[in-house]
């Protein structure tokens, strides 16, 4: 039969991505299915575990090919149980994912937070390849990220280590951002931070800009602001220079208590790469102890939506396999 596989499970709002995966972290190969939130989430473990047979049977191979389960969910997951404390979008409230996944599959099953889950995934096969000390942060809808020092993610003491996107970034007469806080970076460095902030710029200036027509459509959109900008568009520059000031300003803050080797931006966001990246490395550079700086490299991610499952069956590997192995 050869090496048997790991399954990597990367739970989101709309779709769940899953991936067999061999040992060395090879995709065998990948697929997703709809999330079913309906009954509040309740059947989403019944249809990854249906999911998994029909795939195994495509191959014709019994579940005797697979070894354990790595899943990444949204929100706060404890440790010791694999259960989510919340997941909204889901339905979810101290939801009991990894036992009842663990019971629909008869296999060993392992959770942690999604962005937790991307970030190792970056560390294993990414762009953060052979680093153990790294920050991952996910510019989306929201932001995103993880934490891992010496090659161990950052739980902290009830699993909400690593919440990069609510480090206040602005202390004073901040935006409301969703957690209940005003001013956290998500609030100017998520795409719709950065909506939020060109349309003030808009509002404030009658300076002409290509992204006025975008906001009489009511279409504007965090692409369309980067785009501008590599174009020239001084307001675009200006949204842009202020995301990358509180970007670097709480990652080098971060930085100089974690002294990482490496910094991941991933998500959407991060595809604005050449735009977003010179003026984010200088901010950083700025604000960042020299000796942290010197030590740092910022790139962007590479394993766009594979960095969740790749990270997942890491995980399983690690916490499951290797555990088994060793005891």
């Amino acid at each position: 039969m050869g090496e048997k596989w790991l399954v990597g499970v990367d739970i989101g709002g709309t779709t769940i991505k899953m991936a067999f995966i061999s040992l060395s972290g090879d995709i065998i190969c990948s697929w997703e299915i709809d999330t079913d939130i309906c009954n509040k989430g309740k059947h989403i473990p019944a249809s990854i575990a249906k999911s998994i047979d029909e795939r195994l049977k495509e191959f014709n191979l019994t579940k005797n090919q697979l070894v354990a389960i790595g899943v990444g969910a949204p929100g706060p997951v404890n440790k010791d149980d694999g259960s989510v404390e919340v997941a909204v979008n889901l339905g979810w409230e101290k939801f009991q994912l990894q036992t009842i996944l663990e019971r629909e599959t008869s296999l060993p099953v392992v959770v942690d937070n999604d962005a937790n889950i991307a970030a190792i995934g970056e560390m294993w096969k990414g762009a953060g390849k052979g680093a153990k000390n790294l920050i991952c942060v996910t510019l989306g809808t929201g932001v995103g990220g993880g934490i891992i020092v010496n090659g161990e993610v950052v739980h902290g003491v009830n699993g909400a280590g690593g919440e990069i996107g609510h480090i206040t970034a602005v202390p004073k007469n901040g935006a409301p951002c969703n957690c209940g806080k005003l001013g956290c970076l998500e609030t100017v460095a998520s795409a719709t931070g950065i909506v939020r902030l060109a349309k003030e710029e808009l509002v404030s200036s009658d300076e002409s800009s290509c992204l006025r027509q975008y906001q009489i459509h009511q279409t504007l959109s965090a692409k369309h602001v980067f785009d501008a900008a590599k174009e020239g568009d001084v307001l675009a520059n200006r949204v842009v220079e202020q995301v990358a000031f509180h970007l670097g300003l709480s990652l080098s803050n971060l930085a100089n208590g974690l002294n990482p080797e490496t910094i991941v931006i991933g998500g959407g966001v991060s595809k604005a790469e050449y735009t977003l990246l010179r003026p984010l490395r200088e901010e950083f550079v700025q604000f960042a102890f020299p000796r942290v700086a010197q030590g740092v490299e910022i790139v962007t991610a590479k394993l766009g939506n594979y960095a969740g499952v790749i990270g997942a069956a890491w995980l399983a590997k690690e916490k499951i396999l290797n555990k088994n192995v060793f005891q």
